[in-house]
């Protein structure tokens, strides 16, 4: 028995739960790309570039996730604490030099420059997320699908945590925006160096002591947390009260809120120590001491390197769905501001819907993964269909001029692609296994940058050319329902496209997803 278990406790079951709060504390601070609205005018001022320019060094995060697949090599090849320290180096150094030019400490950056350290910063978030991956699976074997919808949904909370970081430092709104730059350096470097003991490789006694116990008392808990860590985050920005209270308190509660998931190894161990009483008082009264098993088999329909997977049929139909899927939601989140302007809506209350129903949708992914292999439950690929489904409508919806209808489809969008892409964690590895995860994951989400960079040009194009012929001005705003109703045709269209995808991916491997309830091994399902 190592030191940090004698140290925590000689019950090793209570080293999954560590591990789960380590990945939730990553995953709330991994999102530093998140916070690039908080300074990018102040960036923008410093470079004296265009907002076409701005547009492109926020698109560079998702160019780094282009090379994503290094971390996936890393990870197959390195212990999970070096790859995360890796990530977390590469973040700082993007961040950090960026930090040093916005506070004058650099006297210049060219913008090329500053565009290779953006997309550095965004590579640094593979690396973090692969690590996050591969140990929530790792912990967590039958309920993996669970893990990585609760913690992720923290990520959504990312520049919410930074915000509230920068306020209760500072005890005010900050007047100098090179902060964040300087907490996305910092804080990911602190904040690693504590969650990499919790990140080991399993040993045997502590798998068999999670196997032996049920998790789904401490996943609900973790389930409650987040979800008032979340609607606090919503009350706190949208209630005018919270403005009257001391300047660091709101942000303390916040930060308090997203440190209580510590509370569930807590409470895992205390159990674990009182479910070792019970078991040895029944040893002595000459009772049985076994406890069931009530967790799933994990089944795998496949276990393909990066070359069999893409030559599969599978593989192509998924990263479609997913580009007009996941993707195309996330780049409709980053015209928010545009589309609010042109419907002369508040963008930052159209940010805010987005963003929340993305934190609501992660979350509420988490249960349906939960039980997704379940009879008479649908599939993960059976979910992601009905999401892209419901995201098509909403597009089309879109083209209502009712302020209610934007509102509402901003936040049906949100939702389902936040419950799309963490659902696509655990799709991922159904699909072609446990093995090759790190590398396989980190080229399905290539198509993020991909998509953001199809689908962007197509707005921008449109945007312009609207712009000239209807309501632009001299400052290059383009104002009114034309803006972006050929967009948003466009978009419903890739959508309902990606719809068709789903209900493929759906019925191709809907007979593997049904073997996996009856057996905790499958053959045929070779894809």
């Amino acid at each position: 028995m190592n030191k940090l278990t004698t140290l925590l406790g000689s019950n090793p079951s209570i080293l999954p739960w560590l591990t789960l709060a380590a990945i939730i504390c990553l995953q709330s601070i991994n999102g530093t790309n998140t916070s690039f609205p908080a300074y990018s005018s102040e960036l923008k001022s410093r470079l004296h570039i265009s907002q076409i320019q701005l547009n492109v060094l926020a698109a560079a995060s998702d160019v780094g996730k282009l090379f994503g697949w290094c971390a996936g090599l890393g990870a197959a090849r390195l212990p999970l604490w070096l790859v995360l320290a890796v990530g977390a180096a590469i973040g700082s150094v993007g961040y950090g030099l960026q930090y040093l030019f916005l506070a004058h400490k650099i006297t210049q950056l060219a913008y090329w420059h500053v565009f290779l350290l953006n997309v550095l910063a965004g590579n640094s978030i593979c690396w973090i997320n692969t690590v996050c991956y591969i140990a929530a699976i790792r912990a967590f074997p039958a309920d993996y699908g669970a893990v990585v919808s609760l913690s992720t949904s923290y990520a959504a909370l990312s520049a919410k945590t930074y915000i509230a970081l920068a306020q209760f430092i500072l005890g005010a709104e900050p007047s100098d925006k090179s902060i964040y730059l300087l907490l996305n350096s910092a804080v990911p470097l602190a904040v690693c160096a504590i969650a990499a003991p919790f990140l080991r490789e399993p040993d045997p006694l502590a798998a068999a002591a999670a196997g032996a116990t049920r998790t789904r008392g401490g996943l609900v808990a973790v389930f409650v947390i987040a979800g008032a860590t979340g609607v606090y985050a919503v009350v706190e920005t949208a209630v005018p009260v919270f403005g009257k209270l001391p300047r660091r308190l709101p942000p303390g509660i916040l930060l308090i809120m997203v440190a209580s998931i510590v509370l569930v190894p807590l409470w895992k161990r205390i159990e674990g120590e009182e479910r070792e009483r019970g078991e040895r008082r029944g040893r002595r009264s000459g009772g049985g001491g076994g406890g069931g098993d009530d967790g799933e088999k994990v089944a795998l329909v496949g276990e393909c390197g990066a070359r069999g997977m893409v030559r599969s049929a599978e593989f192509w139909v998924y990263f479609g769905t997913y580009l007009c899927g996941g993707a195309l939601g996330m780049v409709y989140a980053s015209n928010l501001g545009q589309v609010a302007q042109s419907r002369g809506a508040s963008a930052a209350a159209l940010v805010s819907t987005s963003s929340a129903f993305g934190f609501f949708g992660k979350l509420a992914s988490a249960p349906a993964s939960a039980y997704a292999r379940r009879k008479y439950m649908l599939s993960r690929p059976g979910s992601v269909a009905l999401l892209m489904m419901t995201m098509a409508c909403s597009f089309f919806l879109l083209l209502s001029p009712s302020e209610h209808s934007l509102f509402a489809s901003t936040a049906i969008i949100g939702m389902c692609t936040g419950a799309i892409t963490s659902l696509a964690v655990a799709i991922t590895s159904d699909l072609f296994g446990f093995e090759h995860f790190a590398v396989n994951h980190n080229i399905v989400v290539a198509n993020i940058p991909i998509g953001s960079f199809i689908f962007g040009c197509i707005a921008a194009i449109i945007y312009d050319k609207e712009r000239e012929h209807h309501g632009g001005d001299q400052d290059g705003v383009c104002f009114g329902m034309k803006c972006y109703q050929r967009t948003f045709v466009i978009w419903g269209s890739f959508c309902s496209l990606g719809t068709l995808l789903s209900f493929v991916l759906y019925f191709r491997t809907r007979r593997c997803s049904q073997s996996t309830m009856s057996s905790t091994k499958v053959t045929g399902c070779q894809v």
